[in-house]
């Protein structure tokens, strides 16, 4: 069964905090925390539809620069989500360059820009690059079930934590995987195809078994197509079974209010990629930063009943010792 969900950090551990997620048969990918994203290739840049920033520190929000410079000039627009005041630190991005050659652009580049709220309600705007990134207010919106994107397929949720400002920890969750088996594509005399894609599309959205679905594929001779009920495709073709998850939580306290945040964000997660900065004979010191210890990071995921621990984003003053923080969190995860 292949994973829809292709997770990769974006840098050592380390280095800047950012998690790279390609989308399996989408062409697309999202992104989790803006820190320095060198590493990544324009290619893979360019495949970004979303990125969800945890909060606008430098090390999570200082590759705003490199996105925007492979991003110019291109026939694509991008959606960034973030905590409060988080348009205005775009704005102020954008507004450190001159914009006076825009008309040289054959393509209006777009970033739409939610601002989110503990209050569930989000403030939105859009910068073109064709008004020289004008700021455009859009519409406001309520933020429901913590749902920041609901698409057919997928999900991403967050939850408001404590890092001195507010911090968002995200869930990529998928509502369902939808497994094809081609081996029984012969017994209906069918060809695999795009329309494969399109059949896993029709039955996320949860359409009904007795609509008409278009089969269609390129044969020799032109354009071929048959209608079938939906309902003997999805029996005959597909098995359904539980969506990935993946966890992402960085820069936060071990508090009282913010572990059963972090607990019921991530629940049941197949993977929690999760900051373990600091040992936990340094928690007065993890404290005072607020942020985590490793040991604590192992015991959120235990609570949380994570599949995989993947703990990265590692204070450089553990340099050469990496190995304590992946043990410590590992035992902490075990027990």
């Amino acid at each position: 069964m292949r994973a829809l969900f292709h997770p990769q950090l974006v840098n050592e551990p380390f280095g800047d905090a950012g998690l790279y997620v390609d989308l399996l048969f989408e062409r697309r990918a999202l992104l989790f925390d803006l820190g320095e994203i060198q590493p990544l290739p324009p290619r893979k840049i360019l495949r970004i539809s979303h990125v969800f920033v945890s909060h606008t520190h430098m090390d999570h929000f200082m590759g705003f620069d490199r996105l925007l410079r492979i991003c110019l000039g291109r026939d694509k627009g991008m959606q960034l989500f973030g905590p409060p005041a988080f348009i205005d630190q775009v704005e102020h991005k954008l507004a450190a360059y001159a914009w006076n050659l825009v008309h040289n652009y054959a393509n209006d580049f777009t970033l739409t820009v939610t601002e989110l709220h503990p209050d569930g309600t989000a403030q939105r705007a859009a910068f073109h690059v064709r008004t020289g990134f004008r700021r455009e207010v859009l519409a406001g919106a309520v933020i429901e079930d913590d749902a920041l994107l609901d698409e057919a397929s997928f999900r991403v949720r967050c939850a408001f934590l404590d890092h001195r400002i507010p911090c968002l920890g995200f869930a990529l969750e998928e509502k369902q995987h939808i497994n094809v088996w081609k081996s029984r594509l012969a017994e209906l005399g069918l060809p695999v195809g795009p329309w494969l894609h399109e059949l896993k599309l029709a039955v996320a959205r949860g359409l009904a078994d007795d609509v008409p679905f278009r089969v269609w594929w390129r044969a020799a001779d032109g354009l071929r197509e048959r209608h079938l009920p939906l309902g003997l495709l999805k029996e005959r073709l597909l098995r359904i079974v539980p969506g990935q998850k993946i966890g992402y939580v960085v820069d936060t306290i071990c508090s009282e209010e913010n572990a059963p945040r972090i607990v019921a964000l991530v629940q049941g997660a197949d993977q929690l990629f999760i900051e373990t900065p600091f040992l936990h004979e340094d928690l007065a010191h993890a404290r005072d930063k607020y942020h985590l210890t490793a040991r604590q990071a192992g015991l959120l995921a235990r609570e949380a009943g994570v599949k995989r621990l993947m703990p990265f984003h590692f204070s450089p003053r553990y340099l050469g010792r990496e190995a304590l923080l992946r043990q410590e969190a590992e035992a902490a995860f075990a027990r």
